[in-house]
């Protein structure tokens, strides 16, 4: 059964599934700044925060591959371009308003973080939704 469809991306299972993935990566930077593997000024550890995103995001995608049950891959698309919204916003909103510094990155950074939060939820989603599936069938 193909079920990549848009009519089964629900736009609330997305946003709590991007939230949800938002805050399990500030819980894991938290504990890696904690446990020492990162420092407090955000300097170094490219490669335990790209860690933290990766789990964060799984996380996500899990969510909502077991929520929905179906679509994992457009809601792993639809979780990074949420990313993406939140990103200009922030860095719209402080940066030209309040005369605040931006979160000026690399262009290859930000895609390769991109993809990463996109493959590391589509993953998560469709286990999740092979497990829902195979949870209904053993109930029914």
């Amino acid at each position: 059964m193909h079920t990549e469809h848009l009519r089964n991306v629900r736009l609330g299972t997305l946003l709590l599934s991007w939230f949800i993935a938002a805050a399990v990566v500030s819980l894991v930077v938290i504990a890696m700044i904690a446990v020492g593997l990162l420092n407090r000024e955000g300097s170094g550890g490219t490669f335990w925060g790209l860690l933290a995103t990766a789990v964060g995001f799984a996380a996500g995608g899990y969510f909502a591959g077991w929520r929905a049950g179906a679509a994992p891959i457009l809601y792993a698309v639809g979780m990074g371009l949420v990313s993406l919204v939140v990103w200009l916003l922030v860095n719209l909103i402080p940066g030209e308003l309040l005369g605040a510094e931006s979160w000026s990155v690399g262009a290859a950074y930000t895609a390769g973080l991109l993809l990463l939060q996109i493959v590391a939820a589509a993953i998560g989603g469709r286990l999740a939704s092979r497990d829902a599936r195979a949870a209904s069938r053993s109930a029914s």
